[in-house]
C-alpha cells in the first residue's frame, strides 16, 4: 500500500514517524513551504520536512494544492493518503483518488472544535478532556465521517503545551491502530451531528488580551490556554506585561477594587481582582525582558504595585 503523508507542524510528525517505525510504505511527504522564523527571519523548513528528510523521503512543498501541487502528488498514486495538521483544505481530485480515502488526525472530539485552534480553544473553555479525531477528508473544514476518536482528560495543570504533545502521542498510536481497520473494512463511519458543531478559529491577538471583568477561572484557563504560545497579556501603565502562569486564589470575594487592581505583591506572586475572585499571577514577562517567576520581579526592579490596576479590554481601546 502506497502512502502519501500530508503534515507541517510538530504535531503531524509523531503521526509520521510511526508510519516509518511500522514500515509503512510513505512514498512521499507534502508539507507547507519553508517560511522566515525567528528574529532574523531566516528560512526555516516546517518540522514535518525535517522528519521526512530524516527518513529520506521525497518531499513536496507546493504553495497553494489547488493551484501547483496536486498533479505532482497523484503521480506518486497513493493507495492512501494520511494528513495531520497540514494547513490547507485538499482538493476534490486528490480526496477521490486514493483506493483507501484520504484521512485526517485532528485534535479534537469533533464535531466540536473544527478549525486550527483546537487544543487552545478545549483548554480556554475550561474543558475537562479533549482528544483526536480520525476523519475523511471533504472540502469541507473538518467536516468528514468520522472514523475513530480516543479521549484525552485535560488536567488542571495542562496548558497549551502539555496538551499538544499528548494529543499528537495519541494521534500517532490511534493512526497505527485505524489503518488497519480501514484497510480491511472494519470501520463503519459515523457522520458528525452538524447540530453539535463548535470552531476553533486561529488565535487572534485580541483573544490574547486579558479582560480583567471576566472570572478568576476564566482568567486562569485562558492564560494555560495561551502557554507556551502566542502567551496571554495585559496592560498596565501604559506597558505590555505578557502573563505566562497564574493560579486561581479565590473563586469568588476580594476586596471589593475594580477588576485589574493588584491587591499585593509578594514573591509568593501577584494578586489581582477580577471580574469573581482574585486571580494570582506567577510568572510574568515584563515589557522588554523574559519571563520570570514573579519571586524574581520582586527582587528585581519591579514597578507595579498594590493600588495600580490593570487595563480591562475595553479601557484603552
Amino acid at each position: 500500500m502506497r502512502i502519501v503523508f500530508m503534515g507541517t507542524p510538530d504535531f503531524a510528525v509523531p503521526c509520521l514517524r510511526k508510519l516509518m517505525e511500522e514500515n509503512y510504505n510513505v512514498v512521499a511527504v507534502v508539507t507547507q513551504p519553508d517560511r522566515p522564523r525567528g528574529r532574523k527571519k531566516q528560512l526555516a523548513a516546517p518540522p514535518v520536512k525535517e522528519a521526512a528528510l530524516l527518513f529520506g523521503l521525497p518531499v513536496l512543498q507546493p504553495e497553494k494544492l489547488k493551484v501547483d501541487g496536486v498533479q505532482d502528488i497523484l503521480d506518486y498514486k497513493p493507495d492512501l493518503i494520511v494528513t495531520a495538521a497540514f494547513g490547507q483544505i485538499l482538493p476534490k481530485d486528490l480526496i477521490d483518488y486514493p483506493k483507501y480515502g484520504c484521512i485526517n488526525v485532528h485534535a479534537s472530539l469533533l464535531p466540536q472544535y473544527r478549525g486550527g485552534a483546537p487544543i487552545h480553544k478545549a483548554i480556554i473553555d475550561g474543558q475537562k478532556e479533549t482528544g483526536v479525531t480520525i476523519m475523511y477528508m471533504v472540502e469541507k473544514l473538518d467536516a468528514g465521517d468520522m472514523l475513530s476518536q480516543v479521549r484525552v482528560p485535560i488536567e488542571e495543570t495542562d496548558n497549551v503545551g502539555t496538551m499538544h504533545d499528548k494529543l499528537s502521542r495519541a494521534g500517532a498510536k490511534l493512526l497505527l491502530e485505524t489503518i488497519p481497520k480501514l484497510i480491511n473494512g472494519e470501520i463503519d463511519p459515523e457522520k458528525q451531528d452538524e447540530s453539535k458543531v463548535t470552531y476553533a478559529w486561529n488565535i487572534k491577538r485580541e483573544d490574547e488580551r486579558l479582560d480583567w471583568t471576566k472570572s478568576a477561572r476564566e482568567l486562569f484557563n485562558q492564560v494555560r490556554g495561551l502557554n507556551p504560545w502566542p502567551v496571554a497579556y495585559t496592560v498596565a501603565d501604559n506597558q505590555v506585561m505578557k502573563v505566562w502562569e497564574t493560579h486561581v486564589l479565590k473563586e469568588d470575594g476580594g476586596d471589593d477594587k475594580e477588576p485589574g487592581t493588584i491587591l499585593s505583591v509578594s514573591p509568593e506572586g501577584m494578586d489581582v481582582q477580577t471580574g469573581r475572585g482574585i486571580l494570582r499571577l506567577t510568572r510574568i514577562q515584563p515589557a522588554g525582558k523574559k519571563a520570570m517567576a514573579v519571586a524574581d520581579y520582586v527582587r528585581g526592579s519591579s514597578t507595579l504595585e498594590p493600588g495600580m490596576r490593570f487595563a480591562t479590554e475595553t479601557a484603552d481601546e
